[in-house]
């Protein structure tokens, strides 16, 4: 009869030490830290930064 468990336990695995892998890529550790990325806002952050000035613009018939 077969382990019908065997296939949903967590698989073993080895981890290598730091010093075992191979080196990693210097141009990728150096665009990620300055945070290299896209060069404008999302069209969502747009909208979203429009939807705020419009709140903060006064209505005309809320004065006192």
């Amino acid at each position: 009869m077969a382990n019908k468990t065997s296939g949903t336990r967590q698989k073993l695995t080895f981890r290598l030490d730091p010093s075992q892998t191979k080196p990693r890529n210097p141009v990728a550790v150096a665009a990620k830290q300055r945070s290299a990325g896209s060069h404008q806002k999302s069209p969502s952050a747009l909208r979203q930064a429009q939807k705020l000035i419009v709140k903060k613009l006064p209505v005309d018939g809320e004065q006192d």
